[in-house]
């Protein structure tokens, strides 16, 4: 199983302290094996072939879809059991990452915008990465005037999250190939095929 960068490093210390728990008292032990497991699991990084058009950022549910500066706004929230490893949309040059701290309001609310996050703006579309409650943690892969193809590798959100695609400017509602509470994978078709 391929695990997003750092995942080792979260779940060591975890392992590191079953070994005297489980000394002290052998069912915390196996919990505390339970949840570096659960760490590891959650940053799990499958292969995810890209399709044609804007694909999925992420995997989860399309929670948004809206009108904003004349462009169209698709939000995917991340789970718990989604994989939180985030794809780019469309191909091109990464013009500027931005992060911008904020609030840790959930991340499926509306008040969520206002939330810590990272900007990552290309050519002609824009991926917001917004943390939840619990994520604090947000791992961009790329940077400044690198380039990227549809659905390769830009970050990853650790515990919880939101990934917002702020689409082309040509991209209309009737191109969507999603609604509101559809489920989606990351690098699957989500507008125009």
């Amino acid at each position: 199983m391929q695990l997003a960068p750092g995942s080792w490093r979260l779940a060591t210390p975890i392992f590191v302290a079953a070994v005297p728990l489980t000394l002290l008292f052998a069912p915390l032990g196996v919990l505390t094996v339970a949840l570096g497991v659960a760490v590891l699991w959650f940053h799990r990084d499958p292969p995810r072939p890209a399709g044609d058009g804007v694909v999925a950022p992420a995997e989860g549910t399309v929670s948004v879809i809206r009108e904003e500066d004349d462009r169209l706004r698709v939000g995917i929230y991340m789970s718990a059991l989604s994989v939180h490893v985030n794809r780019s949309p469309l191909p091109g040059t990464v013009r500027r990452v931005d992060h911008v701290p904020g609030a840790n309001k959930p991340a499926f609310s509306k008040e969520s915008d206002w939330n810590e996050r990272v900007r990552l703006e290309s050519d002609d579309w824009t991926l917001v990465l917004i943390a939840g409650w619990f994520a604090r943690r947000i791992h961009p892969y790329v940077g400044t005037g690198e380039a990227i193809g549809r659905g390769d590798r830009i970050a990853h959100i650790s515990f919880g999250s939101r990934a917002d695609v702020l689409m082309p400017a040509d991209v209309t509602r009737g191109d969507l190939t999603v609604d509101l509470d559809d489920e989606v994978q990351a690098g699957e078709t989500i507008a125009r095929r």
